[in-house]
């Protein structure tokens, strides 16, 4: 379950009693016709229907709407990291701001239709005077992770031990404790990993999706959940390690595959949407990432079941950004720019992100570093294809060497380098600008560097202390 958000306080002038409510003209909906209508206000405005979701605009996105549009209850079929989580969150956006409740209900009961025998006395005794709560959009969605030691009365309740000790009969319904699923009545819920759920388990759900009723101990209970069920799979557990069972499965209206980015430059929005970088990452370097997370995930040496979240570059860039930050401070930098040789460390960072092939055993990082390179010569020649590069062969063509790594300042490095004919049109190509910084500079400059060296151009070597010389 996700932690319990926020208490908002609902403004001052909404109705107070059912009285007021009925005078106001208010008028129940269901979740679901509450949703289809909200999304279709925000279909025929324009609006933003999912904030903050790249990638699925012409794919999966389409399918949520018709989902939702039909009243389905859905599941998304998708590798890890392809931000399922993410869109299940985004449909609370799609409720009204505040819905009625009645005042201290455990269901979220909306005050015209009572569910449990409790509220309903409570809604005959005092009659217009009933007590009205206003409950936020974000207090009405609900998530529980599927794990194996998931029981039923998490999901729908048990008996409580404690009223029936206080002298109520065990068929009382007002005995039960209800579970995670009846207290997100009014909203929406959703399994994550669904298949990790036992199949036992997994038929409690069965009346909550048809019949939107529960059942406790052995007797029935006929609350009539007003609920958006949403579940989430991988297709690997989905088929193989655990399955959805096949009349659960029946009972989901929809069934939506979701995928990672399909382009580059998605690929790279989702990075910079997403990382939280401690320090500027220019966008040649964000595009280094974003290939070689594209490469991480096609190559024959990686597990393509499990997939590559794209966890694995936001946590690329994170960490390329908090090595030039850590470069700043060590060399008493001004600011924090990085280069490419703050690339090197995701190679060992993110190896525990990646699941192999079985016979790569031992060549874990190898592989990692392999593709990194590929995706760096790739960025070079699709960044500077065609530029006259000479100004920095020409460096090194007489013996000289020219010293970097993830311990050389911005300015030891430039100071090597002195004016180098052809910078400007590469600055200009990177989108650093007539005047960059010194710490955009150095980087722009050891791009070049290391795509002169990958394209065969210049030599390279690594040294005991980490330093990297490019020399003839």
């Amino acid at each position: 379950m996700t932690d319990a958000p926020t208490a908002i306080t609902p403004p001052s002038d909404l109705p107070r009693t059912l009285g007021e409510l009925r005078a106001s003209g208010h008028e129940f909906r269901t979740v679901k016709e509450e949703l289809r209508d909200n999304l279709l206000a925000r279909l025929r405005s324009g609006e933003p229907r999912f904030p903050g979701i790249v990638g699925y605009d012409d794919t999966v996105l389409p399918e949520v709407e018709r989902a939702l549009l039909a009243g389905h209850d859905m599941v998304l079929l998708g590798e890890r990291g392809q931000g399922k989580t993410r869109l299940i969150r985004g449909l609370i956006d799609l409720l009204d701001e505040w819905t009625p409740v009645i005042a201290g209900s455990e269901l979220h009961e909306h005050p015209y239709h009572p569910l449990t025998p409790a509220s309903r006395r409570l809604v005959a005794e005092t009659g217009d005077l009933l007590p009205v709560g206003w409950l936020h959009r974000s207090e009405r969605y609900g998530e529980k992770l599927a794990t194996p030691d998931t029981s039923v009365g998490d999901l729908i309740g048990d008996v409580d031990p404690i009223k029936v000790a206080e002298g109520r009969a065990l068929g009382d319904p007002d005995t039960i404790h209800f579970g995670l699923v009846p207290r997100t009545n009014r909203g929406i819920f959703a399994v994550n990993e669904l298949p990790d759920l036992a199949e036992r388990i997994q038929v409690s759900l069965l009346n909550v999706l048809e019949e939107r009723d529960i059942q406790v101990r052995g007797y029935q209970l006929r609350l009539p959940l007003d609920l958006l069920l949403v579940a989430s799979a991988n297709p690997e557990d989905y088929t193989n390690r655990g399955r959805i069972i096949t009349p659960l499965k029946d009972r989901f209206g929809a069934e939506i595959r979701t995928h990672y980015p399909v382009d580059l430059s998605l690929e790279t929005e989702l990075i910079r949407q997403e990382a939280a970088l401690v320090a500027a990452v220019p966008d040649h370097l964000i595009d280094v990432l974003a290939r070689y997370t594209r490469a991480v995930r096609e190559s024959p040496a990686v597990d393509a079941r499990s997939g590559i979240s794209a966890r694995f570059a936001i946590a690329a860039a994170e960490t390329t950004a908090a090595s030039a930050l850590r470069r700043s401070g060590l060399r008493q930098e001004r600011e924090a720019v990085a280069r490419v040789c703050d690339t090197v460390s995701v190679t060992s960072t993110l190896r525990g992100k990646v699941e192999f092939e079985s016979g790569e055993e031992g060549r874990e990082t190898e592989v990692l570093a392999h593709l990194l390179r590929v995706a760096t010569a790739e960025t070079f020649r699709d960044r500077l294809a065609g530029l006259d590069l000479s100004g920095f062969t020409d460096l090194v063509a007489e013996g000289a060497i020219i010293e970097t790594g993830d311990l050389v300042s911005a300015d030891e490095l430039l100071s090597q380098i002195g004016t180098v004919p052809g910078l400007a049109k590469v600055l200009d190509r990177l989108g650093l600008g007539d005047a960059p910084s010194p710490g955009q500079a150095a980087s722009a400059v050891e791009f070049v560097l290391e795509g002169l060296h990958l394209t065969r151009r210049l030599a390279k070597e690594m040294t005991d202390d980490g330093r990297t010389l490019y020399g003839s």
